[in-house]
């Protein structure tokens, strides 16, 4: 009789604190699935389920102008800055300049003068 005992599983011995899970094996089985629809369930504080009535709302108008030939290409190299230097704020002025709506030119004081 020997005096230790044989291992019979060479693989390595893993730590009970080891993150890894130990491999396991699995035994495939061909299965088939079928689904079937049924109700969602109901909360008990609900006595009948709400009617679903959205207003058609029209989407909000914001001011645009018109961007020139310069505003396209300034706002083109703003948003290649803005990806470069990883500034999301940056990218997205580039972005607004492009569209035409960054707020340029909507900002005076005294728009009417009258004489």
């Amino acid at each position: 009789m020997p005096l230790m005992r044989t291992r019979y599983n060479t693989a390595p011995r893993r730590s009970i604190f080891s993150r890894r899970a130990a491999p396991r094996h699995h035994h495939t089985v061909a299965t088939t699935t079928t689904t079937t629809t049924r109700k969602p369930r109901r909360s008990i504080f609900r006595t009948r389920p709400r009617a679903h009535h959205h207003p058609v709302v029209q989407p909000v108008h914001h001011q645009k102008r018109k961007p020139t030939m310069k505003d396209k290409v300034s706002g083109a190299l703003l948003k290649l800055k803005g990806s470069l230097t990883h500034r999301p704020g940056l990218k997205a002025a580039g972005t607004r300049r492009m569209h035409g709506t960054d707020g340029r030119g909507s900002h005076r004081r005294y728009r009417h003068h009258f004489m």
